[in-house]
């Protein structure tokens, strides 16, 4: 499973929230949705996040091994 909590911890180290996000860079709420509840996002909004955001995959997303 992805989980995209580092994402939370990065914007708070950097000072940035998700209204930022929103307003100044143009995210959708409707992505802002999908990852607070660690759903798909494509590799071009990961891009994105990373520009926007200053920073390596690594903290917006780690990956969790299913239990199964």
């Amino acid at each position: 499973m992805i989980s995209y909590e580092p994402l939370y911890k990065t914007m708070k180290e950097k000072n940035i929230s998700t209204y930022r996000l929103i307003n100044d860079f143009g995210v959708s709420r409707s992505l802002l949705d999908r990852l607070k509840h660690n759903k798909p996002i494509s590799t071009v909004t990961l891009n994105d996040l990373c520009t926007f955001l200053d920073c390596r995959v690594e903290d917006i997303l780690i990956y969790i091994k299913d239990e199964s």
